[in-house]
């Protein structure tokens, strides 16, 4: 099957760089250059002060640096702000307004993907696809653990893209949707954090046996255990371990992918997400596209080390290259693991 898989970053891996002031915008799109990044996916919110009244100078040189470091403007990540106002949320038309606000911006930098964030309502994206079609921008819902392909809001979102057509609408996958063991700079941080490492370490491998983390965080919640312990069993239930071939099965609708990573390794591997089958189930579908670097593992070492973002990137460039290169292969099916809890949460972590 032919395939074409490249790799940007998405620069919300350099947030800790940008927040200490050790990289600016154009820092952090030259870092990802030089670890061989092709594509850029960007934050305004995050990195682009005064969005989104920015000015057509401010785009001019956006698109100079895309030629100094050559590399290519994929994808704008937005958000949503349905509580900008304290009395009451944004009105069907004023989310649409925000969305086509994102579209124009998109366009602007050059790029073709806007990543949109999962509590954007179904008929909000299909009622600005005409205008994104028409600005030469494709939506994609952010599929985020714990939502899973399997959800009835992904499938919402996706029934959508087979009515408009998925040249225009479809969605964004973040790996977080395929944990395989449960990050180990997590639970080191909820343990310095003061909870109490024993049930710490039993909810973790209750994740990786595929237990019931919800029964168990309720049992642990009615325990009395302090709120450090509570906290990081409920974040277990967020956590979800579904089948990577999923990507083969849905690949006409992905736009690009959040290519999620938490810890990697000395050996350029990383800790919790099971890449080799991921890139093949992608190779398999003929995916197209681009695996955006999103490192996560930033918040969970920050107390204790400088968080050395360039390196983990580096590492994680490497490995998806490698993969690619050299068309990963897994023998025997991937085991299916945990379904994703169903319903809508309050909120999701990261992007």
């Amino acid at each position: 099957m032919t395939h074409d898989l490249r790799t940007g970053v998405s620069l919300y891996s350099f947030q800790e760089d940008y927040y200490e002031g050790r990289r600016d915008l154009e820092g952090c799109i030259a870092a990802a250059a030089e670890l061989g990044a092709e594509g850029i996916e960007t934050l305004a919110e995050q990195m682009m002060p005064g969005y989104p009244d920015l000015s057509d100078d401010f785009y001019a040189t956006y698109a100079g640096w895309m030629q100094t470091y050559g590399t290519v403007s994929v994808a704008h990540d937005l958000f949503l702000d349905t509580k900008k106002w304290p009395d009451r949320l944004l009105s069907h038309d004023e989310m649409v307004a925000s969305v086509r606000r994102d579209i124009d911006h998109t366009a602007k930098l050059g790029a073709t993907s806007i990543r949109v964030i999962v509590n954007t309502p179904p008929e909000v994206v299909e009622a600005a696809a005409p205008y994104a079609r028409d600005a030469g921008v494709k939506l994609g819902v952010e599929v985020h653990a714990p939502f899973s392909f399997d959800d009835p809001w992904i499938k919402r979102h996706l029934d959508v893209a087979d009515r408009v057509g998925t040249d225009v609408v479809g969605c964004v996958p973040d790996l977080g949707i395929y944990v395989r063991r449960f990050p180990r700079v997590v639970i080191e941080r909820a343990i310095r954090d003061g909870a109490d490492e024993a049930v710490v370490r039993r909810c973790a491998q209750n994740y990786d046996d595929g237990g019931d983390t919800k029964a168990l965080f309720e049992r642990i919640e009615a325990s009395g255990a302090d709120p450090v312990t509570v906290g990081f069993a409920r974040m277990t239930t967020h956590f979800i371990q579904t089948d990577p071939k999923q990507l083969t099965d849905h690949v006409d609708y992905i736009n690009h992918v959040h290519a999620k990573f938490y810890e990697m390794c000395p050996d350029e591997t990383e800790y919790s997400i099971p890449y080799p089958e991921i890139i093949t189930a992608l190779q398999v579908g003929g995916f197209r596209g681009y695996l955006c670097s999103e490192y996560e593992g930033n918040r969970h070492i920050q107390d204790v080390e400088t968080v050395d973002s360039y390196g983990q990137v580096g590492r994680h460039q490497r490995m998806m290259r490698r993969l690619i290169d050299n068309g990963a292969s897994v023998e025997g099916p991937a085991p299916v693991g945990r379904p994703a809890q169903a319903g809508r949460p309050a909120h999701t972590e990261g992007n």
